[in-house]
């Protein structure tokens, strides 16, 4: 067995394994990164691809959100990838939605964030893609970006290995932990430290101490268009009425409750399967649709169409697009804590720390997490 020596192992290269790999990486550390995969394939490809400021709660939330912001703006100059500042829009299509928009919208100077209240008639500056019947307004935010998860991953972890001097080991699962060594099949590393960044993974590493956290499992299904034509953009990433049942960042609006309560009333199979929509587009100008939140501690490998019929129910209502053909549909699995908080950092013994739970915001809070964490 080879020996080897790094300064920290971070284990798991899905987005927050890098985030974590970069800022140590920033800060002089020689790091080590162990992925058990050929190349990341779970939660961290399968998303939108979206940084969601707007989503996140006024104060801590949003401010990280804003220096991952910063950070992924930082990668793309370094490495060209993806990475398109859309901006958002979400759509009202009803008096209730408009009422939480309108409270919203209000409040935002004071709470730190940089949106508007657009009017129907001004919504054609911002989009073509919508319909515009029985619009009656939508929040315009600026600070949302889209980059591409299936580039991004690969595209950070290179990134990490030539410019940053990581040592990355894709193919290479860790077999035990037992500092200061870590042992894989072919190496035995010596470390000062380690980072598990394992994701839905609580069984491999630390499972006694994954049992008894407040952690769940969460399915997500998802779709993409084939690439639209004629260069056609759809501009702001876009959502509707839903997403404000769904998002943190909208609970502290009294407006919210009646608007839930219609929902109940109204699409309960959307309430019970989680479904809200968000629409982004990628730079071969697909696009991805979705999503719905189905938890258990495990799931069937095989996706419900009937939820993403619903989905696309749900789409036709306010997208329009020239081309709507689906040339993929998929699922993803990503842990959520089921204690209210916002990640689960915590050290199952010396030297180790565990980072984890931050639900569906991995894109939008895993590089400003890893900051916190490190100063």
């Amino acid at each position: 067995m080879q020996q080897q020596q790094a300064d920290v192992a971070v284990i798991g290269a899905g987005i927050v394994g890098l985030a974590m790999s970069y800022h140590l990486a920033s800060k002089g550390r020689k790091v080590v990164l162990f992925e058990r995969n050929s190349k990341a394939i779970s939660a961290s490809i399968r998303n939108f691809g979206l940084v969601w400021p707007v989503g996140q709660p006024a104060g801590k939330m949003y401010d990280r959100a804003m220096r991952s912001r910063r950070t992924w703006k930082e990668l793309a100059a370094a490495t060209g990838l993806q990475c398109q500042e859309t901006g958002s829009l979400h759509l009202a299509y009803e008096k209730d939605e408009l009422a939480v928009l309108e409270e919203f919208a209000q409040a935002a100077p004071g709470n730190g964030y940089s949106c508007e209240l657009i009017q129907p008639a001004q919504i054609g500056k911002y989009t073509q893609a919508i319909k515009t019947a029985g619009l009656k307004g939508a929040l315009w935010s600026p600070t949302e970006m889209t980059v591409n998860p299936r580039q991004a991953s690969a595209v950070i972890a290179k990134h990490l290995e030539e410019k940053m001097n990581v040592t990355v080991r894709f193919g290479t699962a860790v077999n035990g932990i037992n500092l200061p060594h870590i042992d894989t099949k072919d190496e035995q590393w010596k470390v000062d430290e380690v980072y598990v960044c394992s994701g839905a993974d609580f069984e491999t590493l630390y499972p006694a101490q994954f049992a008894a956290a407040p952690l769940k499992k969460c399915k997500l299904q998802m779709m993409r268009t084939v690439p639209q034509p004629g260069n056609w953009q759809l501009g702001p990433a876009l959502c509707a009425g839903l997403t404000l049942a769904h998002y943190a960042a909208f609970e502290s609006c009294k407006t919210l409750a009646p608007l839930k309560d219609r929902f109940a009333a109204e699409m309960p199979d959307y309430v019970k399967w989680g479904i809200h929509l968000l629409i982004s587009q990628n730079g071969a100008g697909e696009l991805t649709i979705g999503d719905s939140h189905e938890y258990g501690p495990d799931f069937e490998p095989f996706d419900k169409a009937w939820i993403n019929d619903l989905i696309l129910k749900y789409m036709h209502t306010f997208l329009q697009a020239p081309e709507y053909s689906i040339q993929e549909q998929w699922h993803g699995i990503y842990p959520k804590l089921t204690n209210g908080e916002t990640d689960l950092v915590f050290s199952p013994e010396k030297n180790v720390t565990i980072v984890n739970g931050l639900g569906g915001a991995g894109m939008t809070l895993s590089f400003g997490l890893a900051e916190e964490l490190l100063k």
